[in-house]
């Protein structure tokens, strides 16, 4: 079984709302998730986050501290270790771009409403990370 690093970033507007996408491709295609991928080769976790996110969202981050790690299964015996951040957005427009078909904030009732990936909900209430 072969690990993939990945990042993912919890960003929250001034309202408290949350920052999600719509995956576009597998893994996870149709289904909202917070905004993230690969780190690539040689590339730190914050300049991944910084990167996921500009090219998901359009928007620029302030990559913050860890929220946790959870590792998911892909396909080909790949297991994804997912590395979360708490994130600030610091400019930008938000725009769905990359790999996500649609780019929000959500709510935490909003949120409880929409087809998410596996174990999302139960990570961020873990971490104590849900919008407000």
């Amino acid at each position: 079984m072969r690990t993939v690093r990945c990042v993912g970033a919890i960003v929250r507007d001034e309202a408290g709302r949350l920052l999600m996408i719509r995956r576009g491709h597998p893994p996870g295609e149709g289904l909202w998730s917070i905004p993230g991928g690969r780190v690539e080769p040689g590339e730190s976790d914050a300049a991944a986050v910084v990167r996921e996110l500009h090219e998901e969202t359009g928007l620029a981050v302030r990559v913050g501290g860890p929220a946790g790690v959870v590792r998911r299964p892909g396909p080909e015996n790949v297991t994804y270790e997912i590395h979360d951040y708490v994130a600030e957005a610091t400019g930008g427009t938000l725009r769905a771009g990359d790999d996500a078909a649609d780019a929000r904030w959500v709510t935490a009732e909003e949120l409880r409403g929409l087809p998410t990936t596996a174990g999302l909900l139960e990570a961020l209430t873990a971490w104590d990370l849900l919008p407000s």
